[in-house]
């Protein structure tokens, strides 16, 4: 039987995110994802990739909001699920353009002071629209990278594991949060993915539309924030297509609105 074994959710894009037993679903991805992002003095965004600390700090939920803490000092500060009034930014996702509203001083300061540059947060308000790219799909996503969701079936991690033990790493198995997964799939067989075209889970269905390619965030140790050779030395010899190591599919809500971790997942190829 194959099931929904976990959601995950990211409220500020490239930190550290949770596990939640169910959401509700949104056209921009789960509800209150990706929805802030940290961005440099010219409103260009800034991850992982360039900021490999940005691992270090989680977030958690509060009753009206989330708490993000610098997992090296235990240092925290709270932050609202939005922020809807405040001084707009021209902001950069990629190639989009769009306006989004600047957090107060304050907050950003306290980001600057722990990864070592000047930051500002901004949240991405309802009137802001990025639009995925229309080769694969027709819709709008959050601050995501491209799409609204990314699925991930928990055998397509464990063959990857099996591969680098093999090979004789001797580094303990690599976790789910290394690959940011919005929704993450237990049973059947390694990379069944790949082939789904649509899937239900429970009343939802979604749409699976893109392969996803993997950059350097995967590598990052997402509590200390060093990185390594891995997985993507194992990837790359066998999920590699043309210049792009792939692992997790793209996708889209087509319906429903809510999932629940435990759902039934049924698979239409």
């Amino acid at each position: 039987m194959i099931t929904l074994a976990s959601i995950h959710c990211y409220p500020v894009k490239s930190l550290g995110g949770f596990s939640l037993p169910e959401a509700r679903l949104t056209d921009r991805g789960l509800e209150h994802d990706r929805r802030w992002m940290l961005v440099d003095d010219n409103g260009i965004f800034i991850t992982q990739r360039e900021v490999a600390a940005m691992a270090c700090l989680h977030t958690a939920p509060l009753a009206h909001g989330f708490r993000v803490t610098d997992i090296r000092t235990s240092e925290a500060i709270d932050l609202p699920w939005q922020l809807d009034n405040g001084e707009e930014m021209a902001v950069r996702v990629f190639d989009d353009a769009l306006t989004a509203v600047r957090a107060n001083a304050t907050i950003s300061a306290w980001f600057t002071e722990r990864l070592g540059s000047s930051m500002h947060l901004v949240y991405m308000p309802d009137p802001a629209h990025r639009n995925v790219d229309p080769a694969y799909a027709q819709g709008i996503t959050s601050l995501s990278d491209g799409f609204p969701y990314l699925i991930l079936s928990q055998a397509s991690l464990d063959d990857l594991n099996a591969r680098i033990r093999s090979s004789g790493d001797p580094a303990p198995d690599l976790g789910m949060e290394r690959f940011r997964p919005n929704l993450v799939i237990a049973g059947g067989e390694a990379f069944q993915e790949d082939t789904w075209k649509e899937i239900m889970i429970g009343e939802a269905r979604f749409a699976l539309v893109k392969t996803c390619g993997r950059c350097v965030i995967p590598t990052t140790d997402q509590r200390t924030g060093e990185r390594g050779k891995e997985p993507t030395r194992t990837l790359a010899s066998y999920r590699k297509r043309g210049n792009r190591v792939e692992f997790g599919m793209n996708a889209m809500a087509v319906e429903g609105a809510t999932v629940r971790v435990g759902d039934p997942v049924k698979v239409a190829i």
